[in-house]
């Protein structure tokens, strides 16, 4: 089968297809034919072995490999194909279409893929095209995590801090559909795709800083780790709560050990990405409350290419490969 692998780290062009043996489903397991699989930031970190937020650096690489990485297939949030079934499978049948996250198990960057059944897997929801449910998972299953911890309710303000990425383009849909106010900063390029997803206001960083202004909001969620900790503290309402998605260590003792006044809240907690939340967005994909927002599609042969535009955030929405 055909597989985009990877032997060392380094730039996007250490990225290339090759043929390699199409696993076998044990006991538990279920073989997929990946149909469409994200392109993320972290296929990109894990390529490269360069992370925004560097805090986990040297234990990863202790066990994703020293010198080179040890699973040569990256990949995580995939749509396809269940194609064969392990014994004792009882969750999917033959041919069912889904879609999930193989965890650092990864390798979906494949044709075909096996996961264990008690993966965080479900069926798609009905007429939505492969591309767009791999699209849908990142973004959705980290943005309902993080505004579930947060608990963005109708009427409140939310501030999304890096609201044109995937996680930031769910998360304006998801606090829209609890009834809130929703005010997302990014860059200028992407203000189109941000107003689309329901922003009712877009702050263009470059131009303007919202912690320099006098608004004041219920949450702040926020993807930039370079934003300051007690400047977005300042900019909450009393009572109001701050979501850190990309936390720096130090930010994450702050959160922990720093008392805030006015009952305001830091809070960090990696997503589990449980099938409960993948059952939940599944959900607000069918009733037509978010939307995946696909910048495009891109064959396993521009996989280089797909990396470049990852990481330059030259894009307007996920980046999909299919085989």
């Amino acid at each position: 089968m055909k597989a985009i692998v990877y032997d060392a780290y380094g730039e996007p062009e250490m990225l290339r297809t090759e043929e390699v043996d199409e696993p076998q489903p044990r006991k538990g397991e279920v073989l997929l034919r990946v149909r469409a699989v994200e392109a993320t930031k972290a296929n990109c970190e894990l390529r490269s072995f360069r992370f925004a937020v560097s805090w986990f650096r040297w234990p990863l690489r202790f066990l994703w490999g020293i010198r080179k990485p040890r699973n040569r297939i990256l990949g995580s949030y995939f749509a396809g194909e269940v194609m064969g079934l392990g014994e004792g499978v009882e969750r999917f049948s033959l041919g069912d279409r889904v879609f999930g996250c193989g965890q650092l198990r990864m390798r979906a960057y494949a044709e075909f893929a096996v996961y264990p059944e008690n993966y965080t897997i479900a069926k798609m929801p009905e007429g939505l095209a492969f591309a767009r449910a791999a699209a849908s998972l990142l973004g959705g299953l980290n943005a309902l995590h993080f505004l579930n911890l947060g608990g963005a309710s109708e009427g409140e303000r939310v501030l999304i801090n890096g609201g044109g990425e995937s996680i930031g383009l769910m998360a304006i849909q998801i606090a829209k559909a609890r009834g809130a106010d929703v005010v997302a900063v990014d860059k200028e390029a992407k203000r189109s795709v941000i107003l689309k997803a329901g922003a009712d206001r877009f702050i263009d960083f470059r131009r303007e800083r919202f912690e320099g202004q006098d608004d004041r909001y219920d949450v702040i969620f926020n993807m930039v780790p370079e934003a300051s900790f007690a400047a977005c503290v300042r900019c909450l309402k009393p009572g109001g709560r701050y979501l850190m998605g990309n936390p720096k260590f130090l930010d994450m003792l702050k959160a922990s050990l720093l008392p805030l006044d006015h009952g305001k809240k830091a809070r960090f907690a990696f997503a589990g990405e449980t099938q409960v939340d993948l059952e939940q967005l599944s959900q607000l994909i069918d009733a037509g409350e978010v939307s995946p927002v696909v910048d495009r599609v891109l064959s396993f042969e521009r996989a280089a290419e797909a990396h470049r535009l990852v990481e330059s955030e030259e894009r307007t929405g996920v980046i999909v490969l299919e085989p």
